[in-house]
C-alpha cells in the first residue's frame, strides 16, 4: 500500500464523523412508486404546506451529527429548486405557487445552525430516457444543473453522486469535475469519477472490520494508483429512503443503531444515517426522539473515559500504565492521519495484575480515525498497544479507555 496524503478537506470529512440524509422530493408523495419503475409522478401532488428545514436541522444537531445532505434531484428527475432546464421542478407545483425552492431552504437552515452543507445528484435521470439527447447534450444538462446547484446556494462542502441508473451510460467525466472543481474549489466529491470520499458498497450501515482508508478502488473504477478515499456507510432509520406512512414499525431501535455506530465510525468509517420528511415537509416526532435517544447513548458510553492519553512519540510499542487497577471492556484508538495512514496491523493487549500474564483483548489490521476495540471486562494496571505493520511510519493522535455497562 502506498502512503498517500490526504487533503484537508478529507480530514475535516473524517472529524465529522456523522450525518444525516435527507430523503425528500415528489416521491415522497407517491407511495406506491418505486426506483425504475417508469410510473408518472405529477407535479400537482407536491405540496409540502409546512416544510420547515429549519425543523430538520434542529434534529440534526439534537442528534449530534455534523452535516447534511439533502437530495436535491433523484432519479425520477424531479429537481428541488426552481431548475432553468427543466419543466419538472418545484417551480411547476402548487407549493408556495411555484415560488418555492427546497434547496435554498436547506442551505440557509444548515448554515443558520452550523451543519456542514451537502447535496445529492443523481445523475441518471428516467424522465429523460424517453427524450433523443445526444452525449453531449445529456452532459449539457448535466453540467447546467450542477452549476445552477453550486453557484446559487453559496459555499457547498459536500457533492454526494448517486451511481444507481448510470452503468453502461458514458458522461464526459473530465469535462463534468473540470466544471465542479472551477465553481467550488473546495469540495468534497462522493464516489464517482474524481471521489474525494468512497461508497462503503452496501446500504447496511456498516464497513467491513478491515477498512484502509487508501484504495485505488472505488464503485465500478479502478485507478492506476492509491488513492486517500475514506469510506461513508449510509442506511435508513427505517426501511425505506422516502417517507412512507405504512412503516412505522421499522423504525431502528437504539441497540441497533448503536450496533452501526460500532461498525460503521468504529471501523474508521462516518456513518450517514438517512430520515424522511413527511408529506407535511417535517420530521416525524417519533424520528427526532429517537436520533435524540441514539445521541444520548454515544454520549452515556463514550464521553468519559476512565483514562485517556494523547500527545505520544511514535513507537512499536506502547504500554500504557495506569495509577490503579481499572475495569475496562472498550478501547478507542485514533491515529493521526495527517501524513497518511501508517498502520496495517497491532494487537492490544492487557498485563493481568495477579501473574503479569500478557492477555491479547483485540487484533486488527486497519486503524484509521477511529477504531473502537470491544472486548469483556478486564481488570488491569497495564495495556500494550503493538504495531505489528507500518506504512513508513505512523503517529497516534490519542488511546481511550472505557467501562460500558
Amino acid at each position: 500500500m502506498n502512503k498517500v496524503k490526504p487533503s484537508r478537506q478529507q480530514l475535516e470529512f473524517l472529524a465529522w464523523e456523522y450525518g444525516v440524509f435527507f430523503h425528500f422530493g415528489i416521491r415522497t408523495f407517491y407511495e406506491e412508486h418505486r426506483d425504475w419503475d417508469m410510473k408518472p409522478m405529477t407535479l400537482e401532488a407536491f405540496n409540502p404546506t409546512e416544510l420547515n428545514c429549519e425543523q430538520w436541522l434542529q434534529t440534526v444537531v439534537a442528534a449530534g451529527a455534523k452535516y447534511a445532505i439533502l437530495v436535491t434531484k433523484h432519479h425520477d428527475g424531479f429537481a428541488n429548486w426552481p431548475s432553468k432546464y427543466t419543466e419538472y421542478s418545484v417551480a411547476n407545483t402548487p407549493w408556495k405557487d411555484g415560488k418555492g425552492d427546497v434547496v435554498k431552504e436547506f442551505t440557509d437552515a444548515c448554515r443558520k445552525y452550523g451543519v456542514k452543507v451537502g447535496l445529492y445528484y443523481s445523475p441518471a435521470d428516467f424522465t429523460l430516457r424517453e427524450e433523443t439527447r445526444t452525449p453531449k447534450e445529456y452532459d449539457d444538462y448535466f453540467i447546467n444543473q450542477i452549476s445552477e446547484l453550486l453557484t446559487n446556494y453559496g459555499k457547498i462542502d459536500y457533492l454526494w453522486f448517486d451511481g444507481c441508473g448510470s452503468h453502461g451510460v458514458e458522461y464526459d467525466k473530465t469535462r463534468i469535475i473540470k466544471a465542479i472543481r472551477s465553481l467550488q474549489p473546495e469540495i468534497l466529491i462522493f464516489n464517482l469519477w474524481d471521489p474525494d470520499t468512497r461508497w462503503v458498497l452496501n446500504e447496511d450501515g456498516i464497513a467491513p472490520k478491515e477498512c484502509f482508508n487508501t484504495t485505488n478502488v472505488a464503485e465500478n473504477q479502478v485507478f492506476e494508483e492509491d488513492r486517500f478515499m475514506p469510506a461513508e456507510c449510509d442506511t435508513t432509520i427505517r426501511d425505506r429512503w422516502f417517507y412512507s406512512d405504512q412503516n412505522e414499525d421499522t423504525l431502528k431501535s437504539v441497540s441497533c443503531l448503536m450496533k452501526l455506530y460500532y461498525e460503521s465510525i468504529g471501523h474508521g468509517a462516518n456513518l450517514l444515517l438517512n430520515l424522511s420528511p413527511d408529506r407535511r415537509g417535517l420530521i416525524e416526532d417519533s424520528d427526532n426522539k429517537r436520533m435524540v435517544e441514539f445521541k444520548e447513548e454515544v454520549q452515556r458510553r463514550f464521553e468519559y473515559p476512565v483514562y485517556q492519553l494523547t500527545e505520544m512519540s511514535p513507537a512499536s510499542k506502547y504500554v500504557i500504565t495506569f495509577d490503579q487497577e481499572l475495569c475496562i471492556n472498550h478501547a478507542i484508538l485514533e491515529e493521526n492521519l495527517t501524513v497518511g495512514e501508517g498502520i496495517l496491523q497491532y494487537r492490544l493487549s492487557a498485563v493481568r495484575s495477579n501473574d503479569q500474564e500478557k492477555v491479547v483483548l483485540y487484533e486488527g489490521t486497519s486503524l484509521g480515525h477511529k477504531r473502537i476495540c470491544q472486548f469483556p471486562d478486564t481488570s488491569t494496571k497495564e495495556i500494550v498497544l503493538e504495531i505489528l505493520a507500518d506504512n513508513d511510519g505512523h503517529k497516534m493522535s490519542r488511546i481511550s479507555f472505557y467501562h460500558v455497562i
